[in-house]
């Protein structure tokens, strides 16, 4: 028997499947072959489209909404380990009474710096507005999509996280401006490239220069925490908190396996979407194959491991109190059109009252359910 799944362009979403599977070939006798897509893909490509031709489907969770009303994914039974959620992973995929996909890949927003260049750590997002912001010396990804997270995990940092707050408001004018005025803040701090920048290629530059010494917020990757992976070991610290706030809610994010409805041989599929996310694969042969576990067990055993505490220490307590972003059907269309006009938030010098105004006009426009 012979199955096929789609994941993402990355080590950490390619690298650790396709070693799983071949051992679960071993054990079961049952293929499971992957074909994988871009990041931005990932985000873009319609899930019922890939579930047209794939048995699995590795996907984001603020698709669940949409999922739900195409069918596209089969619903699953529960998780049996509700101790091995970390943070809200294995609760991102739950929509409406239903489970549509099992936690693979853990993340979150995080703050990452390089340790050996022993500059000062943000622990506050105010110190960005201050005169001596420049001692961070910050880097940010602020291409679209990575800027518009931000701002919402900066609101939500601020005690809002009920995204949309209203019927004509996605958030608060206080908190809007506080989130947008932290983003521009950071614009100024870096080159103008990072607009056009994602996580990764930050942590290229963290991990292959001495440019810059940290990024407040960006979704963190193990990969760049191990000795030998760069030229340089990049670690990861609690993120940032808003003054007067006792939490960071980073924005989640991370990975799930959803299996289509499509798929002819459903029982299969399922044993194998258990068996990949249990504590012990997610501790092996996933962990082994540059994968970045979602089981809560495995973080927690991996904090006493040198080569990865960095990144499985270092960022715990920000991924275990992470926010789980809004997965409404109409959400996905909202951020497309966000990330339409965000470069010119920064690269036009919009006035943040303005921006806001746009935003919350542009919510207004696509939550046809208000």
């Amino acid at each position: 028997m012979i199955l096929k799944g789609m994941t993402w362009d990355h080590p950490r979403g390619y690298d650790p499947v396709v070693a799983a599977s071949e051992a679960y070939f071993h054990k079961a006798g049952i293929k499971v072959e992957w074909d994988k897509r871009s990041l931005q893909a990932f985000a873009d490509v319609p899930i019922h489209t890939l579930a047209e031709t794939y048995d699995f489907v590795v996907l984001d969770h603020p698709h669940v909404g949409q999922i739900s009303e195409t069918g596209a994914l089969l619903p699953l039974p529960a998780p049996t380990d509700a101790s091995a959620s970390l943070g809200g992973s294995a609760e991102s995929y739950l929509w409406r009474g239903q489970c549509w996909a099992y936690a693979l890949d853990t993340a979150c927003q995080m703050a990452a710096h390089r340790p050996d260049l022993n500059t000062p750590l943000p622990t506050t997002w105010e110190q960005f507005l201050g005169d001596d912001a420049k001692q961070f010396r910050a880097v940010t990804p602020l291409l679209p999509v990575d800027a518009f997270d931000m701002f919402m995990t900066l609101v939500a940092g601020r005690g809002g996280e009920k995204m949309p707050l209203d019927p004509t408001q996605f958030v608060s004018e206080s908190n809007g401006l506080f989130a947008l005025n932290i983003l521009r803040a950071l614009y100024r701090l870096g080159p103008d490239e990072q607009v056009d920048m994602n996580p990764i290629h930050v942590l290229e530059l963290l991990s292959g220069t001495d440019e810059f010494a940290c990024s407040p917020c960006l979704f963190g990757y193990v990969n760049y925490a191990r000795s030998g992976f760069r030229k340089h070991r990049v670690a990861y610290f609690d993120m940032p908190l808003c003054e007067g706030f006792s939490q960071p809610r980073a924005i989640l994010g991370g990975a799930g396996i959803g299996i289509s409805a499509k798929t002819a041989h459903p029982e299969e599929a399922i044993k194998f979407a258990h068996w990949i996310t249990s504590q012990p694969i997610q501790s092996g042969v996933y962990l082994d194959n540059n994968g970045q576990p979602a089981n809560r067990h495995t973080w927690l055993e991996q904090q006493n491991d040198p080569e990865a505490s960095g990144f499985f220490k270092g960022g715990f307590h920000t991924i275990d109190t992470a926010w789980t972003r809004p997965r409404e059907p109409w959400f996905l269309e909202y951020v497309d059109a966000v990330c339409a006009v965000m470069p010119d938030f920064f690269r036009k010098d919009i006035p943040a009252e303005r921006f806001l105004a746009t935003l919350n006009t542009l919510y207004r426009h696509h939550n046809k359910e208000n």
